[in-house]
């Protein structure tokens, strides 16, 4: 194979010899290549005083299968990217895959959101959010005398 040496490094590939037999070499990369992975959603959050932004990386996704929700000052994403088409040859050789697809979910706690006022845009792959804060009233303290 030209591209021995990029070739994808699986947990069965180097444990002895009898690990060359071709049934052993590809074992687990045909199986477990094909399972939905609950993957991680790279996120980050930036907090003023007015709001949270959020932005979260989800490349791939149809912006139909992206569910948002708050509740109890939680924001909940969740979404589902379809699977990607099997660019293996005959053999079942991947030289290298990392795409993943299934359902992906993530939690964050972001307290004291107006929920009503809670924005969200898809575009190029990345969700973005704006929470804005529920607008605090300051108490006006005053001093009460003692009888």
């Amino acid at each position: 194979m030209a591209n021995d040496l990029n070739r994808y490094n699986g947990l069965l590939d180097n444990l002895g010899g009898w690990m060359n037999d071709d049934f052993f070499k590809n074992f687990g990369k045909n199986v477990f290549s094909k399972l939905p992975i609950k993957g991680d959603l790279k996120t980050d959050i930036k907090e003023t005083k007015d709001a949270y932004q959020v932005k979260i990386d989800m490349p791939g996704f149809d912006k139909k299968n992206i569910h948002i929700n708050y509740d109890n000052d939680v924001l909940s994403i969740f979404g589902r990217r379809d699977s990607f088409s099997d660019e293996s040859d005959k053999e079942g050789n991947t030289v290298y895959s990392e795409r993943s697809y299934g359902e992906f979910s993530r939690q964050y706690n972001l307290p004291d959101v107006d929920r009503d006022k809670v924005s969200a845009k898809y575009d190029n792959g990345v969700l973005s959010l704006t929470l804005p804060k529920v607008e605090t009233v300051e108490d006006s303290a005053s001093h009460i005398e003692i009888e």
